[in-house]
Parts: structure tokens; C-alpha cells; sequence
């Protein structure tokens, strides 16, 4: 799928119509884990004015097996980098796939949890949760929301940024 097939940009188009007071800056990139995103985000800090933080990383750690603790200390130093630079911010749950164990996906999926609540962050719900029953909307490795799916993403994300917008 093409970036701008993304709904990244779907959101955009939607608030640009709306005559929108912000518009989403995707800094992602397809792969990147919370330590590949610690590890840029002083530079994108720098570079970009930002009034609000959206974190939505952890699930390429998830599939890679990582330690939750290694997890929950990296969102926790991107949410302090922010903080330090007076940036609210927003973290996504994230959720993986079962094969991992029902012991390592509760630990994994508390910490979002726990961060979210350690740094007076907003938690997000998981926006691909409900597509990921939807053979039709996902690609063939059941993990990635296709093309098909991105306008339903769009339309979760700008409803939960609605929310946040408003405070």
C-alpha cells in the first residue's frame, strides 16, 4: 500500500475540508519500534511544531518479542522528551497477535496502561481492533489493515482527535 493510500492523509483531506485548526504530521515509518522512535523523536521535536503528541508504536516490538519493561521505559522517555518541551500527549493501545502467550499479551497490552497513567498521557483506544475480525479490510498477513480499510481508520482516529482537540 502507498503512503498516500494511508489514513494519515484521508484524515487530512477531512480536516482540510472542515477548515480544521491543526492537520496530522505522520512521522512513522513502516517497521519502527519504540526504541527506532525514541531514538528520532529529539530530532522531529526540533524540527516540527508540534502541539500535540500522538504515540502509536509498540506493536513491531510486540511481534519481535521484546521485553514489556524495554517497551514501557522507551514510551516513557518519548513522553518525557515531549513533556519537557510542554507537549501534551496521546498513546495508542496496542494490542498483538495471541500466538504469543496469554501471559506475554497481558503484559504487553498493560503497558500502555501503565505508561498512560504514569505520564497523565491520554490513552487511545486500539484503532485497528475493529477491523482485525474482518478478513476483507485486512492485509494477508492478518496483522495490517489494507487499502479498503484506511477511510474506517480515518473515521475512528478523527473521532478520537475531536476529543482531544477539544481540551
Amino acid at each position: 500500500m502507498q503512503q498516500n493510500q494511508g489514513w494519515v492523509r484521508l484524515l487530512n483531506e477531512q480536516l482540510k475540508v472542515k477548515n480544521s485548526s491543526y492537520k496530522i504530521v505522520n512521522a512513522s515509518i513502516s517497521g519502527e519500534t519504540t526504541t527506532g522512535g525514541l531514538s528520532r523523536l529529539p530530532g522531529i521535536l526540533s524540527k516540527t511544531n508540534i502541539n500535540h503528541l500522538v504515540i502509536e508504536l509498540g506493536g513491531n516490538d510486540g511481534l519481535r518479542g521484546y521485553s514489556p519493561k524495554k517497551i514501557k521505559n522507551n514510551l516513557l522517555q518519548m513522553i518525557k522528551l515531549a513533556h519537557a518541551k510542554n507537549i501534551p500527549v496521546s498513546l495508542y493501545k496496542i494490542k498483538i497477535t495471541p500466538n504469543y502467550g496469554p501471559r506475554y499479551n497481558k503484559l504487553f497490552e498493560q503497558v500502555f496502561i501503565d505508561v498512560a497513567v504514569e505520564t497523565s498521557s491520554n490513552l487511545l483506544d486500539f484503532f485497528v481492533e475493529p477491523l482485525i475480525t474482518n478478513e476483507s479490510l485486512m492485509q494477508q498477513d492478518g496483522i495490517h489493515p489494507n487499502a479498503k480499510a484506511q477511510p474506517i481508520i480515518a473515521e475512528f482516529v478523527a473521532k478520537q482527535f475531536a476529543k482531544i482537540m477539544e481540551k
